[in-house]
């Protein structure tokens, strides 16, 4: 069958989510709604307690600060979207509205990813180095590997968002996803985007496989120093002191890995079950991780733990 006329850009797109399975719909609603609310107070409360305890006035608290941001304004891309999908069955969105929680979503995720790699390299001037570290990373240091983290971010977002919105849509304009993913978008392209998989393969490596490598490295040399430490205690605080940032990095690049690391033009299976699948992985690694990032980091941080103690102490206490 001949797929019919270019989709206008007037009439955008209708996003699918689970509407094929309106029984889970109900159910993941309040789930992802609970969820975001978790984000937004975790993050939220990291933030606050980074910024207003002098303690954590440190590079290590500033990375972690801009990284429980980042995770606000993920979540915050796509899930409002995503919980009006389950109540609005094929919900439309324009093709402007697409373009642009494409971008946010894209945007955050690269920078996150990029800025988790910069945060390994805090973490191995502080154990291989510790003597320099002030010299090292000082503000001059650390707020341009931030800002450089979110200029790559956005950069590359910018290409892919426009090298996937200028192609011609045709007849099925469904979206078989929650938000506007890019990799869904393009399945529905109906011109030769081989172009599109060539620069998502190259953003991969640039953005997944680098950091990747270069946080592995800097382990590698991490972990050869910890073991070099006379002292079990000394080495009990230098692994506590880089567990929670190892924890993060495995469960966030796990998941996108396993998502973005082979762009695909089709599904080649095309089965009810895969496409689930499929969704809840993406639900998982826009929601869940997001969630996890301050947990871990308050549970396996001492100094954090403490500041929020005091926070709630002085507000409690002390007005």
């Amino acid at each position: 069958m001949v797929r019919s006329s270019q989709t206008s850009p007037m009439m955008g797109f209708i996003l699918q989510g689970l509407s094929a399975h309106a029984m889970l719909e109900k159910t993941f609603f309040v789930l992802i709604f609970v969820v975001y609310l978790m984000i937004l107070l975790g993050n939220g409360v990291l933030i606050l307690v980074t910024i207003l305890d002098s303690h954590l006035h440190t590079p290590m608290y500033f990375f972690l600060r801009n990284l429980s941001f980042l995770d606000i304004c993920y979540t915050t891309s796509s899930v409002p979207l995503i919980l009006d999908s389950f109540l609005t069955p094929r919900k439309t969105i324009p093709f402007s509205a697409c373009a642009v929680q494409m971008l946010l979503y894209f945007a955050m995720g690269t920078t996150e990813c990029v800025l988790l790699s910069m945060m390994a390299l805090d973490l191995y001037v502080a154990i291989c180095n510790p003597l320099r570290y002030r010299e090292i990373m000082r503000k001059t240091a650390y707020v341009p590997m931030a800002a450089s983290s979110l200029a790559a971010g956005s950069t590359t977002a910018m290409v892919q968002t426009s090298l996937a919105m200028r192609l011609p849509f045709c007849g099925d304009n469904v979206i078989n996803h929650f938000p506007c993913e890019i990799l869904a978008v393009l399945r529905l392209a109906c011109a030769d985007i081989s172009i599109n998989v060539i620069s998502m393969g190259v953003a991969n490596m640039i953005f997944l496989g680098i950091p990747v490598l270069f946080i592995f490295f800097s382990y590698v040399f991490i972990i050869a120093t910890i073991l070099r430490i006379p002292s079990a205690e000394g080495r009990k605080k230098a692994f506590s002191t880089c567990s929670a940032h190892l924890t993060v990095v495995v469960v966030f690049y796990g998941t996108i890995l396993f998502m973005y690391a082979k762009p695909k033009s089709r599904d080649p299976l095309g089965a009810d079950k895969q496409d689930l699948s499929d969704k809840l992985i993406s639900l998982f690694y826009g929601v869940v991780t997001p969630m996890l990032n301050p947990i871990i980091y308050s549970l396996r941080n001492k100094d954090v733990k403490a500041a929020v103690r005091n926070l709630v102490f002085q507000k409690c206490f002390l007005q």
